[in-house]
């Protein structure tokens, strides 16, 4: 294993750490107004003007679809900048250091994962009519798949149908933690739900693709976390009522959802992790720095034992993460989501339980101001925290990491398939 970036990767590091420094972090407190400003005036989800400024400067710099790999690329026509997960993913951990940023790069779930969906298993009048404005950026778009009324951990108990009438599909359903479908901009649902439940447990599944604006959709309510609904984004609640698609919106055919959810995942669990660790690196600065300004006991924070120790076990924590998600991406790129499983569901565990601790020591070293609006840790918490969810929970991971440990000695779990969870 060699994980030294290549001179493509280094290159686009430093142009995109570039930009971060010259347009995203100071212009932290004029998203925070602007956001602020839309909900006095009562139009909370709409998109905030800086990131749409933003926009316009990212792409002419070449560092929009920056996630869109080969294969999506050649699939899909247009061309990303043509990454590995290796060489994506230490982007992925700058975009990371502040939440909003990876829209500015197109580079934001449920997006990401929707349009390499498209690209590989939609048709081509699918791909005209949905992946390009994606890759655009002029739409947003959304993967509907969690369910209220049963344990989605297990995406084979959902409920949702998708049922054949003629030339069309009706779709019945009621979701939520639906990522994106408050936005006004978001435009299609990315549906996964049952077309046979009498056939074989993973292949009762299939995914089909909604406009947004089809009759029977009805979003009943966005969704907060710890009080805050991520507006202009967020996550809703919703319904599919009698809601008609014509046959050829579904992907690859009937009973493959599994098929096309594994596909999906494995570069989306990539992302998040690193991002996330964008997210601890930028709370571990942010506490080293508070640390040595605040004093207590007649001596900075920073000298106190318990603050050290926290400092030191972060940056041990943030490091092994990375070296994990790294080890997982290599091994997709060589061998395939299949092969890398193992490592797939561990970072998954790792980088979110991660990220909560180590944002979590860093709110300490802040005091009262750390679970405050004065800085990012307390959503950047939130986040964090709703990931131990989001492409499945902890539980889930740990069974199938155990199962395939439990293989190597016996027939035990040999055969146990990769977690098919919630995906954002």
């Amino acid at each position: 294993m060699d994980f030294e970036y290549s001179a493509k990767t280094r290159e686009l590091q430093a142009r995109l750490q570039k930009f971060m420094d010259d347009h995203v972090y100071p212009n932290e407190g004029t998203y925070k107004k602007q956001l602020q400003a839309n909900t006095e005036a009562g139009k909370r989800w709409s998109p905030i003007p800086i990131i749409e400024e933003l926009k316009l400067k990212a792409r002419p710099a070449g560092l929009w679809n920056l996630f869109l790999p080969v294969d999506s690329a050649r699939h899909s026509g247009y061309e990303g900048a043509g990454l590995t997960n290796q060489e994506y993913a230490p982007l992925a951990e700058i975009m990371g250091r502040v939440p909003w940023s990876s829209e500015v790069f197109n580079c934001s779930a449920p997006d990401t994962g929707n349009m390499e969906t498209l690209a590989r298993y939609g048709s081509e009048e699918i791909k005209a009519k949905w992946l390009k404005p994606l890759l655009e950026g002029e739409i947003r778009s959304a993967f509907a798949m969690t369910e209220p009324e049963v344990a989605s951990s297990d995406a084979t108990n959902i409920q949702t149908r998708i049922e054949r009438d003629g030339d069309h599909y009706v779709v019945n359903g009621h979701k939520w933690w639906i990522s994106g479908a408050p936005d006004p901009r978001c435009k299609v649902y990315i549906t996964m739900g049952k077309t046979d439940p009498d056939a074989p447990r993973h292949s009762q599944q299939s995914m089909i693709v909604i406009p947004a604006d089809a009759p029977g959709i009805r979003i009943v309510r966005p969704l907060d976390v710890f009080g805050y609904d991520d507006a202009p984004h967020g996550h809703a609640e919703m319904y599919f009522e009698n809601v008609r698609v014509p046959a050829g919106n579904i992907l690859l055919g009937e009973g493959r959802g599994f098929e096309i959810a594994q596909g999906r995942l494995g570069p989306g669990r990539i992302h998040h992790c690193m991002r996330l660790i964008g997210l601890a690196e930028r709370a571990l600065e942010l506490m080293c720095k508070r640390s040595l300004e605040r004093v207590a006991f007649g001596k900075p924070v920073a000298q106190q034992t318990v603050t050290q120790e926290r400092i030191a076990e972060a940056r041990c924590k943030i490091d092994m993460a990375r070296l994990l998600t790294l080890k997982a991406a290599w091994m997709m790129d060589i061998a395939g989501n299949k092969v890398a499983r193992t490592e797939i569901a561990m970072i998954k565990v790792v980088a979110p339980n991660m990220a909560c601790q180590v944002i979590d020591w860093a709110i300490q070293a802040h005091g009262g101001g750390g679970v405050s609006g004065a800085f990012p840790l307390a959503q950047a918490y939130a986040h964090a925290r709703t990931l131990r969810f989001a492409d499945g929970p902890d539980e889930v991971h740990r069974n199938a990491i155990a199962k395939w440990e439990l293989g190597k000695y016996g027939s035990f779990g040999k055969s146990a398939p990769a977690p098919v969870t919630r995906g954002a």
